[in-house]
């Protein structure tokens, strides 16, 4: 895999990376990992709030009137 950063975002990188002393390629990583488990929570949230309204959706109309 290849990814192509624009200018400013490859300098912006770059100059982050050397603030933290890590290199580019961890710093790429750990948001991958982030944006991954961010993800998954959000999905897990939509099905879990899927499945308790219909459980719960003659109490959610009543609150609702």
């Amino acid at each position: 895999m290849n990814l192509r950063l624009r200018d400013d975002q490859q300098e912006a990188l770059r100059a982050r990376a050397e603030e933290e002393g890590r290199s580019m390629h961890a710093i790429v990583l750990q948001a991958i990992d982030r944006y991954l488990e961010q993800e998954t929570d959000r999905e897990t949230v939509r099905r879990l709030g899927a499945k308790y309204a219909t459980r719960h959706s003659e109490l959610l109309r009543r609150l609702g009137e």
